[in-house]
C-alpha cells in the first residue's frame, strides 16, 4: 500500500504563516468556507472561540494550508497549524525551494525583504544554497 502525505510546520500564528509561505512558493492559501464554519458553530460543533477573522474572512484558529495551483498531484499540502509555545532549536525537517531556472539569490533577497532572516551559506561538492529563517524561525534553504 501506499500513502500520501502533507507537511506540518507548528506556528503561533498559523495564518499568517501561510500567507508568507504561499507568497514564497508561488502557491495559493487553500480558501476558507465560511458558511460551513458558521453552520458548525450554529449547531454546536464548534464554538466561537474555534474560530478567528483573518483578511476580513472567518477562519479556524487551529490552521491554515497552502497548496500548489496545479493541486495535490502536483506536490503535497502544507498544513501551518496553531501552536502556544514559539520555536525554540533547530527543525529536524525542513522544506528546500528548488529555484529551477530562476536566480537563487534573487530569490533569497526577495524572501529577505519580506521578513526572512539569512542564517548561513552552505556547499557541498557542486551544491551550494541559503539557509534563511521565515518570519517565525523555520529553517529552510534556497538552491537552484
Amino acid at each position: 500500500m501506499t500513502y500520501t502525505f502533507q507537511v506540518t510546520i507548528d506556528s503561533n500564528d498559523p495564518h499568517v504563516l501561510a500567507d508568507w509561505w504561499a507568497d514564497a512558493l508561488g502557491w495559493e492559501v487553500e480558501p476558507t468556507d465560511e458558511a460551513f464554519i458558521r453552520r458548525m458553530v450554529e449547531t454546536g460543533q464548534a464554538s466561537e472561540d474555534d474560530t478567528t477573522t483573518h483578511r476580513g474572512a472567518l477562519v479556524w484558529k487551529a490552521g491554515a494550508a497552502i497548496r500548489h495551483p496545479e493541486g495535490a498531484d502536483r506536490a503535497p499540502r502544507v498544513l501551518f497549524q496553531l501552536v502556544p509555545e514559539p520555536k525554540t532549536v533547530k527543525n529536524r525537517v525542513h522544506l528546500d525551494i528548488r529555484t529551477g531556472s530562476d536566480d537563487p539569490q534573487a530569490v533569497v533577497e526577495r524572501l529577505i525583504a519580506k521578513g526572512a532572516v539569512r542564517l548561513h551559506e552552505g556547499r557541498q561538492g557542486p551544491f551550494t544554497w541559503t539557509t534563511l529563517a521565515d518570519p517565525q524561525g523555520n529553517e529552510l534553504c534556497v538552491t537552484g
